[in-house]
């Protein structure tokens, strides 16, 4: 990850972090039906179960937002054995950014998060056509699960976790 990045617990009802959200639902609707797109929309990502993340180049006022990535802390399930998780949601970086691990550098920091606060398990929904997406998960270390979290095993998600703490 470039030296000039920062990456910091923020609002994300910023016009500039918006502009990222959106890029971001444009493209996974390029790819999937609405129906199909799990989509937390900026209010939800306000929530306080929710811990949402800016990338930003330093400098000057904060620096221009590049990435976004944001945890929901969750209570237990069956799916998960009854143990509170964290669900990693709106990940994305700025294609501009791509291929200098900005996205390892936010999982990190994502799963930093849960941690502090003694989450042992991370797990996510991400859309099988979504390529760059399921192989960073993948070198994060996140393996092939089953669903989770009321989503449909609908043949277009992707479902994968890991162990935070032991």
């Amino acid at each position: 990850m470039p030296q000039d990045i920062v990456i910091r617990r923020e609002r994300p009802d910023q016009p500039e972090v918006m502009a990222l959200l959106h890029a971001l639902d444009e493209y996974l609707a390029s790819l999937y039906p609405p129906e199909a797109n799990h989509i937390m929309d900026v209010a939800s990502l306000c929530a306080p179960e929710v811990r949402f993340f800016v990338a930003r180049l330093a400098g000057p006022g904060g620096g221009q937002a590049v990435g976004t990535g944001a945890v929901r802390v969750m209570p237990g399930e069956p799916a998960t054995l009854g143990q509170r998780y964290g669900e990693v949601k709106r990940m994305y970086v700025d294609p501009e950014m791509r291929g200098q691990r900005l996205g390892v550098a936010i999982i990190e920091r994502l799963e930093g998060a849960l941690r502090d606060e003694g989450i042992g398990f991370a797990l996510l929904e991400t859309g099988r056509d979504q390529t760059e997406a399921v192989r960073l998960y993948e070198r994060c270390g996140y393996a092939v699960r089953g669903a989770f979290g009321g989503y449909p095993d609908n043949g277009l998600s992707a479902f994968y976790g890991k162990r935070l703490q032991d």
